[in-house]
């Protein structure tokens, strides 16, 4: 091998927080070599960082880093509503000092981690190993071999496509977000707004922990052809708009963007020594594209059986993660994706019907919807709970009707 060689166990594509998380759970001794595109981790800021406190504080994640939102509201054209989440508190991830943590987690092991540097391609020797090209600073190739690779670069599904295993997908969940100081809105408040200032998608607004205010657009390419900065900038210099909201904003904001896979989930994670997770594996939650947590949970257990597939030379633990992951998602995210395409065709009537059935189902359909799981008991106490409201509004427009109420 030459000095432009690496050879290492395992290749993983992607500083996200699958990649990192990955790296934290192999064992100590498993030679691995991150490769990210990015100068710094958790920079530049792709996602709003939504998650759940529960979840936050089963992960271990530090205090400090997250803001939980203690009032939630929705917003449509003709509704509004606060939304009945009970003990499930929605809260903001910091999502720079989280990635940081993560990738801290591996610094005792033997870990080499590449920043401003760009995968290009890999192909499979003779000998079963794979020789993957990179860009770095200088703008040089240089070559890593290794015995395994996972496909943490997100929708770009980068070592998939240069392998032939998977094709990009074609479905995006494209968002566009403006941070601001935060002013005088209230540090633990976030909202939802759907209708006729965000067709064909939704936006957010919430505080942070950094004493800032994010507000956003996203929408699905190709359901639409509509760009989330524009609609974003018809929210923002909406004054009348903002106030309905309860919103105000002030100085010039920081722009983030982001971009996610917005397709079915496909059960396949593990092609021989190739694997995929986190948003190149769908992770995210196709109601609201929530994947941190998930992408933290399963990329630790990837690094677990990753690293016993290292030390015995066998697939078994591999296809375990496999089967776990399947076990967890393939039911929830069929709802979730069924959800999701029926509310990206939805007009702002639709919305406004929707926003007043939140405030009357319960807790536990909002929460299931929102956070993307869908065991049979909980659909079948949705489909419950979604008939009653039906029925009570039906019967309410009839007594209208009738001039008896």
């Amino acid at each position: 091998m030459d000095d432009k060689t690496l050879t290492c166990d395992v290749l993983i594509v992607g500083g996200g927080p699958a990649g990192l998380s990955v790296a934290s759970t192999l064992p100590d001794d498993v030679k691995t070599v991150i490769v990210h595109q990015d100068k710094a981790i958790g920079l530049p800021i792709r996602t709003s960082g939504g998650c759940w406190l529960s979840d936050i504080e089963r992960l271990g994640i530090p205090e400090g880093m997250y803001n939980p939102l203690l009032t939630n509201e929705a917003f449509a054209d003709d509704a509004h509503t606060v939304l009945p989440l009970q003990d499930a508190v929605p809260a903001i991830l910091d999502t720079p000092r989280v990635y940081q943590w993560l990738a801290s987690l591996s610094d005792q092991k033997d870990r080499t981690l590449l920043l401003d540097t760009k995968f290009i391609t890999t192909r499979q020797r003779n000998d079963g190993l794979y020789e993957s090209d990179i860009r770095v600073r200088d703008g040089a190739l240089e070559r890593v071999v290794s015995r395994y690779i996972v496909d943490g670069s997100g929708w770009h599904f980068a070592v998939l496509d240069a392998l032939g295993l998977a094709q990009k997908p074609e479905r995006l969940a494209i968002g566009t977000e403006y941070e601001y100081p935060i002013a005088t809105n209230a540090p633990n408040r976030g909202l939802i707004f759907v209708g006729s200032k965000v067709p064909a998608g939704y936006g957010w607004a919430f505080a942070t922990a950094r004493d800032t205010l994010r507000v956003g657009v996203g929408v699905i390419q190709p359901d639409t052809d509509q760009s989330p900065r524009k609609l974003l900038d018809r929210v923002v210099n909406d004054e009348a708009y903002l106030a309905r909201l309860g919103l105000e904003l002030v100085g010039e904001p920081i722009v983030h963007s982001g971009i996610l896979p917005s397709v079915p989930y496909d059960e396949r994670l593990v092609f021989g020594h190739v694997i995929r997770v986190g948003d190149s594996a769908n992770f995210a939650t196709p109601t609201v594209g929530e994947g941190i947590r998930v992408s933290i949970e399963f990329g630790r257990l990837l690094g677990e059986k990753l690293g016993a597939a290292v030390k015995t030379g066998r697939d078994g633990p591999l296809k375990a993660y496999e089967r776990a992951c399947r076990r967890r998602m393939k039911r929830n995210y069929k709802w979730g994706f069924l959800v999701n395409t029926r509310a990206a065709r939805y007009t702002p009537e639709n919305w406004n019907a929707s926003i007043r059935r939140m405030g009357k189902v319960g807790p536990e359909v909002v929460v299931a919807t929102f956070r993307g799981e869908f065991p049979l008991h909980k659909v079948a106490k949705m489909s419950w709970s979604l008939w009653r409201a039906l029925l009570r509004s039906r019967i309410r427009r009839l007594k209208t009707k009738l001039g008896l109420s």
